[in-house]
């Protein structure tokens, strides 16, 4: 009997410890850093953060375009070796949505908000979206592509919101 009281306890305690890890920002991590594709000067990093079913995104961009407004998408393939980005293939869509707008109900999971750079070139954004995990699952975004367009998302024009080229593309990769 006392066995089974400390196993269940245990039990007890070790959900409550994870459930504080997630609200406390002790969730599972990945990163990825953007490179610039030919012809291109964007780069930055971007930091991904399991918080409970949301996901934590940290991005710090440059070398964009003064002043501009940047599509920002998770694409299928974590290959950026084309020199363009095309090879990071399409928008990361596991659950067969249209494209939309981040906040909105239809979107693919890859559909994060924009960049938008200030008047040296720098962006950073700091954002929480739903529909992607980190490590684990469907929306699993871990050995994912991550683009940096060099036009604005319209969120609206399928397949990929008439965002134009690719200026930058990293790999997801977990760090805890």
């Amino acid at each position: 009997m006392r066995v089974v009281l400390f196993i269940g306890f245990a039990a007890t305690a070790l959900a409550g410890c994870e459930a504080m890890q997630s609200m406390w920002g002790g969730g599972v991590k990945a990163t990825a850093n953007l490179q610039p594709t030919k012809g291109s000067t964007v780069r930055g990093t971007v930091n991904f953060e399991q918080r409970g079913d949301k996901v934590r995104v940290a991005a710090n961009v440059s070398g964009l375009r003064p002043n501009g407004e940047f599509g920002f998408h998770v694409h299928e393939l974590g290959d950026c070796s084309s020199g363009d980005g095309m090879s990071a293939k399409g928008h990361f869509n596991p659950f067969g949505k249209p494209h939309g707008s981040p906040g909105g109900a239809e979107r693919h999971a890859g559909d994060l908000p924009s960049l938008k750079s200030d008047a040296r070139g720098d962006a950073s954004l700091t954002a929480e979206v739903d529909i992607v995990s980190v490590g684990s699952g469907a929306g699993n975004i871990v050995g994912r592509g991550l683009i940096v367009h060099v036009q604005p998302d319209d969120f609206k024009t399928q397949p990929a919101g008439n965002a134009g080229a690719r200026s930058a593309c990293g790999v997801i990769q977990r760090l805890s």
